[in-house]
């Protein structure tokens, strides 16, 4: 078999386990793919030296109502699930995601928090400060353009790292998101989501700085926020990724 061959075999079996994805997510009819121009957002005043206007983000290849009603039946699903018997005996409520179901872009993180807990949203106490500081202050464009979400839906008690069986059960509910909003990039925050959604063991160091390729989507890995506040020495190290990823997306770094 020449490597033409090998390479078209390769594209088929991708094809096929994208579609086996999609249907599992209860997704039925794709509409054509295309790609959304970046907009500038209006202007506003400046506060406390923010910088530029952001600039929202959208892609994608179903309806966007199509995508909203899937996420929302996904979701009821999530918010019953007692798959792990302690995190839905100690949870306030399960954190789903949040965002622009249209999105080219999702971030990735590890689980939700004591806010997130409280609030029922991904990023919201000081890392979610940090993360929302990269996608505006950064990339210049708004936090509801993009789309944030966790490995797991419930905060694990004392806030420590999910077991390898919860990120298991929880894979389910990850994967049907995914193919729910076909994203073009996922920025994985910190080594649980990266090792998890690439099934790999590889330190984060080695999986940082460059694009894998999870079914089509470009995953590129980077510091979670939390580490951020913990270590800034790294925030450069940050920059550097979400510079690499702004270069592929098309959007200007300066």
């Amino acid at each position: 078999m020449g490597a033409g061959e090998r390479s078209a075999g390769q594209t088929r079996r991708a094809v096929t386990r994208k579609l086996e994805s999609l249907r599992n997510a209860g997704v039925t009819h794709l509409a054509k793919p295309r790609r959304a121009k970046l907009v500038r957002a209006p202007a506003e005043p400046e506060s406390g030296g923010c910088g530029q206007p952001e600039k929202p983000i959208a892609g994608g290849v179903a309806p966007a109502a199509s995508r909203t009603e899937a996420l929302s039946a996904v979701a009821q699903t999530v918010a019953q699930c007692t798959r792990c018997a302690e995190l839905a005996r100690t949870r306030t409520q399960t954190v789903f995601g949040t965002g622009n179901p249209d999105t080219r872009l999702v971030f990735m993180g590890e689980a939700p928090g004591a806010d997130e807990d409280r609030q029922g949203e991904p990023f919201v106490g000081r890392a979610g400060q940090l993360l929302n500081d990269i996608i505006a202050k950064g990339m210049k464009v708004r936090r509801q353009d993009v789309y944030i979400l966790n490995t797991i839906k419930c905060r694990p008690p004392g806030n420590r790292t999910p077991a390898p069986a919860e990120i298991a059960r929880c894979r389910e509910y990850l994967d049907r998101q995914l193919a729910i909003l076909q994203p073009e990039f996922i920025c994985c925050l910190g080594a649980v989501a990266a090792q998890a959604l690439l099934g790999t063991s590889s330190p984060l160091g080695q999986l940082r700085g460059r694009f894998h390729d999870l079914h089509g989507i470009k995953v590129i890995c980077t510091y979670h926020p939390a580490y951020v506040l913990r270590y800034p020495e790294s925030k450069r190290h940050v920059w550097d990724d979400i510079k690499v990823l702004m270069k592929e997306m098309g959007l200007s770094t300066q």
